[in-house]
């Protein structure tokens, strides 16, 4: 298993923070190269999700089974692709003045995981900076 994690502070309220993180849809703004579809659910426990990431034929779809939703702290889904496979995470922590901070972590399997930790982190870091400038 191979983690990597980002976190970031936002000037926004953790009830706030939660709704961006956890707009499947609206993660397209935020999220490079990715657009994410909701298969099944309502957004929450159960919800089934797949998110297409890459351009062109470099694209690939990784589905994912939202199965920890403990609204507004944690969420956590079981990647099932055939890219992507273990477990992605997003906490959200409540900080002073009404502000929040979100964490994104995920633990992959495999080769490629272990690959591309590297290149994992700082995709996230953009990822979430692009999450606050969004959620501002």
């Amino acid at each position: 298993m191979t983690a990597v994690s980002a976190s970031i502070d936002l000037s926004i309220e953790p009830a706030a923070a939660w709704a961006a993180v956890t707009d499947w849809v609206g993660q397209a703004a935020w999220m490079p190269l990715t657009g994410v579809s909701v298969d099944s659910g309502d957004g929450g426990l159960g919800t089934r999700l797949s998110a297409r990431t890459g351009v062109g034929p470099l694209a690939f779809v990784d589905t994912m089974t939202i199965d920890v939703w403990d609204p507004p702290r944690r969420c956590e889904v079981a990647h099932h692709g055939r890219v992507v496979r273990g477990r992605g995470i997003f906490t959200v922590s409540s900080l002073p003045d009404g502000r929040s901070r979100v964490t994104w972590t995920e633990e992959l399997e495999g080769v490629a995981a272990r690959l591309t930790a590297p290149l994992s982190r700082p995709v996230l870091a953009l990822a979430l900076h692009r999450l606050a400038r969004v959620a501002a």
